[in-house]
């Protein structure tokens, strides 16, 4: 991880932390991180608790205490230190982050469900026009995802009432159409044209469902060269590079023909900003040792607690976008808490997007080139993209937007 996707890792912390109510601040634009000072540790270190102190009207060390879970749980971090005033000791791991692919393949579609609204009704009390009974529909099924259960009824005083919609949306046909009243947030008036409809680049329902299409070719291209998907294979290095972690001549499968329907090729885009992992660390701010999450990330408030990574071995060509797409994928479950807890399907509609813009970067590379035969690193590749297919898929789903095979 560089400095600068650090910086936005730690961005993104705060944004997390504002989002669930632990801090009411702004945004800072940007934040610095650098090397760490005198009594200082790990990989980089950042003050970002010191400057949010006093618009939080918090102490310092408060605030690094909310946000050091947030840190702790973010892909590549493998430890985070309070030292000092306030400093935020961040200590950057080596070893794979394979437990978040495992995690969704395991869970599949119901990757990202919680129980932050067990127990809990929700009313939704909503006006007779179309958006806002898409709206409520989609909700029904995403406060589900948390537990709860959404009661939709036409009664005031109404407490669900987007913008509505200009025209009838309904020639778009039933996709295109939910997706151009769910994408907008509820303030924005959704554009209804043709537009949607366009099979390029610059449609982002045509983006997310192509990228779910391409995550089935490459598996549908990798069987048919011999090998299938293997998340322990590799670790994750410096950059998101991919580090194969299997002995030299480890069995590789065999080539074969390709699939002819995964042949299309799509325009790389850059995704603007990572996004963090959404799995916080256990954290007691009155212990001193060690404590782990779910997916063997550190957190401490003792100087000298912090773990070095473990050794890593041969690394193989670095992927571009693998480290947003890792960040995106972990970052969905927090999306979908927020989208149930603030009545917000258009947060989800947009993860979905920063989902498949990683993708579509990331795709090229899974597969083998040339006479190149099928690698560790080729099967883990495949897992991460069966996973990014998997979250399409689910949150394609819970919108009432179908996913397809082909595209």
């Amino acid at each position: 991880m560089t400095p600068v996707e650090l910086s936005r890792t730690v961005l993104r912390a705060v944004r997390r932390a504002v989002d669930v109510g632990e801090l009411s601040v702004a945004v800072p634009a940007s934040v610095a991180v650098t090397p760490p000072g005198p009594g200082g540790c790990g990989d980089y270190a950042t003050n970002v608790a010191l400057r949010l102190a006093g618009p939080a009207a918090l102490p310092a060390l408060e605030v690094a205490d909310i946000l050091l879970p947030y840190l702790a749980g973010a892909p590549g971090v493998a430890g985070v230190t309070v030292t000092g005033p306030g400093f935020l000791n961040i200590a950057l791991e080596g070893e794979a982050s394979t437990g978040l692919v495992e995690e969704i393949l395991e869970l599949g579609e119901r990757y990202g469900y919680g129980d932050s609204l067990a127990g809990q009704v929700v009313e939704l009390r909503v006006p007779y026009d179309t958006r806002a009974e898409v709206v409520a529909d989609t909700l029904v099924r995403i406060v589900a995802t948390q537990g709860g259960r959404a009661e939709v009824q036409h009664a005031e005083p109404v407490n669900l009432r987007p913008v509505p919609a200009p025209e009838d949306p309904a020639p778009l046909g039933a996709d295109a159409a939910r997706w151009a009243l769910l994408h907008p947030a509820p303030h924005d008036r959704p554009r209804i044209s043709a537009d949607h409809l366009l099979q390029r680049e610059s449609n982002p329902l045509f983006r997310v469902r192509y990228a779910h299409a391409r995550t089935r070719a490459l598996r549908r291209n990798a069987a048919a060269l011999g090998f299938t998907r293997a998340p322990h294979d590799v670790g994750v290095g410096e950059g998101g590079a991919l580090l194969d972690a299997r002995p030299a001549g480890a069995s590789t499968g065999t080539l074969g023909a390709s699939d002819t329907h995964g042949s299309a090729h799509s325009s790389t885009r850059d995704t603007r900003g990572s996004a963090h992992g959404s799995t916080r660390a256990t954290h007691d701010t009155r212990a001193t040792h060690h404590t782990r999450d779910a997916q063997g990330m550190h957190a401490t408030r003792e100087p000298h607690g912090t773990q070095a990574p473990a050794p890593l071995t041969s690394p193989a060509p670095p992927t571009p976008h693998q480290a947003d797409l890792l960040v995106a994928l972990a970052e969905y479950p927090h999306v979908l808490r927020v989208a149930a807890r603030h009545r917000g399907p258009d947060r989800l509609a947009r993860q979905l997007v920063v989902v498949a813009d990683a993708v579509l970067g990331f795709q090229h590379v899974v597969l083998p080139f040339g006479d190149e035969k099928p690698s560790a690193a080729h099967r883990a590749r495949l897992a991460l993209a069966e996973a990014a297919g998997t979250v399409l898929a689910g949150g394609l789903s819970l919108l009432g937007i179908s996913a397809p095979e082909y595209l």
